[in-house]
């Protein structure tokens, strides 16, 4: 027996359209690439999305045709969000931060019909011109008075939505009709594309309110400081309007005191990013002696936030919350809220618990496996590798079948190439990328942990543990490491620092001391740069032999 229920397909522009109504008074403030801080409320948003949509149109973009950005986090930018997916067209968003030969074959193999850009790009256009598809429209996202003098034939975004009439038909279309695509570098080869649909990114935008409840609070500012062009900067685009938060958008300037000054100008509640970001904004915060007005919430994905980093925000009054996902999940798939019976514990119990994955999100499941494919139990003792499912999770890479067909198991489960362990309660312990583990003496060695235990020590700012081959060990761990300051500690006195919460075969046989550490263009540690970088290193042992 069926319900009798009505069936009405899940839009995208409807979050927008019910954020003008109910949330008239909330909208979004953008520090633009012009140099100026602009606003706008929702309501004007959505006439502008109209106007971009009948633009679009009077472009020749149609049904599923890709649109791609290379943009800031801007007002513009979610214009585009809205505009594009509303038509029933596709956003896709480019990393701007990815090699020329990544940025070529993701436009190629995007087919994208039309590109927006922000100022900065243009240049970065100019260099990929000559292999850019022929056909490909560019728009720059800007106005008149700013339009640069370029080589490329480009259109101007203010003057694309001039004379557009505000409201636009918005179409009908099954749910399951695609709404944006995003390419992900994480992976070895090309980038793959995960493509999106208007029901995955409606049912993702609910279900992130509902668990992550610290962060979304009606009439409150947000700050995404993850870039739309990363996995749609984790759905806030989306959960901002539609849980009645003005959307607080930083531009192109990332760095500690540009962050400290926007987000105090602008009482911003909650933050999103990465780590390295936070640890800018958290030089300033100790530079100033406070944190930013009424700023009191944290949340951190990417890569796992060190506990010296948790601690140092949660003793000046900001709540921290761990995050974890993957751009194939559209993407968080955990949540960093403590249960309600961790609430009153001692605070080293409550620090603890934040420095985990957290707990999975409603609407997606885990399992883990070991190396035969043998489901592992949900002990928070077992480990495995990570296997995730769920109606925000792909089924498959965008026009990739040997992509598709390495990532998705027999049961139709997605393989997230984490090594992890699922407690009872749904708790995620990320244990390592299966790739950046280490294995000495047929025993695993855990490097986020390694690199956790020496981040606390006051002499080391940043820091990555790689693995380099021994004769006997087949691998053993290194650390690498950036300095705080002027003094450079030896290899003894950080692993008697580190000793304390490892055997000795686990610690670190070398330290490596270089200016910086290499980034992925999602601002995460390059562990691949970083074991080419040192691929002539030769192990301390091997040295002695005469090696």
């Amino acid at each position: 027996m069926q319900g009798q229920m009505m069936h009405r397909d899940l839009r995208i522009i409807d979050i927008l359209t019910h954020a003008a109504e109910a949330h008239g008074d909330q909208g979004i403030v953008s520090a633009r690439v012009e140099g100026d801080i602009h606003r706008q409320s929702y309501g004007e948003t959505l006439a502008r999305v109209g106007r971009l949509a009948n633009a679009l149109e009077g472009l020749g973009v149609g049904r599923g045709d890709r649109v791609g950005t290379l943009a800031w986090n801007g007002y513009r930018h979610f214009e585009l969000y809205y505009g594009v997916a509303g038509m029933g067209a596709v956003c896709h968003t480019i990393n701007p931060r990815l090699s020329q030969e990544q940025l070529l074959y993701i436009i190629q193999h995007a087919g994208d019909r039309v590109l927006f850009l922000d100022l900065t790009f243009v240049p970065l256009v100019e260099a990929l011109l000559p292999d850019l598809p022929d056909g490909l429209r560019f728009v720059l996202m800007t106005d008149r008075a700013h339009m640069p003098e370029t080589v490329l034939d480009a259109l101007c975004y203010e003057e694309l939505l001039e004379g557009q009439p505000e409201s636009h038909d918005w179409p009908e279309f099954p749910e399951e009709t695609a709404s944006g695509l995003c390419y992900t570098s994480g992976t070895t080869g090309n980038p793959k594309g995960a493509l999106y649909s208007h029901r995955s990114t409606l049912l993702h935008a609910m279900q992130v309110p509902i668990c992550q409840t610290s962060s979304f609070r009606a009439g409150q500012r947000i700050l995404p400081v993850v870039p739309l062009f990363h996995v749609n900067a984790w759905g806030l685009p989306y959960t901002a309007p539609l849980t009645g938060m003005t959307l607080v958008m930083p531009g192109p300037h990332l760095d500690g005191p540009s962050l400290f000054r926007l987000m105090e100008a602008e009482r911003v509640w909650s933050a999103w990013g990465v780590p390295t970001v936070w640890a800018g904004l958290l030089e300033e915060i100790r530079a100033q002696d406070r944190v930013p007005e009424g700023f009191g919430d944290l949340v951190v994905g990417g890569s796992a936030a060190p506990k010296v980093m948790i601690e140092a925000y949660e003793a000046r009054g900001v709540n921290v919350a761990q995050a974890w996902g993957m751009t194939e999940m559209s993407p968080i798939g955990t949540h960093g809220i403590l249960p309600s019976a961790l609430e009153g514990a001692p605070e080293p119990e409550r620090i603890a618990a934040k420095c985990c994955a957290g707990r999975r999100l409603f609407g997606v499941e885990f399992k883990i496996v070991d190396d035969d494919c043998t489901r592992m139990p949900h002990d928070g003792v077992a480990s495995g590798e990570l296997y995730v499912r769920g109606n925000t999770v792909i089924s498959g890479y965008f026009e990739n079948a040997e992509a598709t067909a390495a990532a998705m198991d027999a049961e139709g489960w997605f393989g997230t190439g984490d090594v992890a362990s699922v407690s009872p309660e749904g708790r995620l312990v990320i244990r390592d990328r299966a790739k950046d583990l280490v294995k000495s003496g047929g025993e695993w060695i855990s490097s986020i942990d390694l690199e956790n235990a020496a981040l606390s020590h006051s002499a080391i700012a940043a820091c990555a543990v790689i693995a380099v081959p021994h004769p006997k060990w087949d691998e053993r761990p290194v650390l690498v490491a950036v300095a705080a300051g002027e003094l450079l500690p030896d290899l003894a006195e950080v692993r008697a620092h580190m000793a304390v919460h490892f055997a000795d075969w686990q610690l670190p046989d070398d330290l490596l001391w270089i200016e910086a550490l290499p980034l992925t263009a999602t601002g995460k540690v390059s562990k691949l740069t970083l074991r080419e970088q040192f691929s002539d290193y030769v192990h301390p042992d091997l040295r002695e032999a005469g090696a």
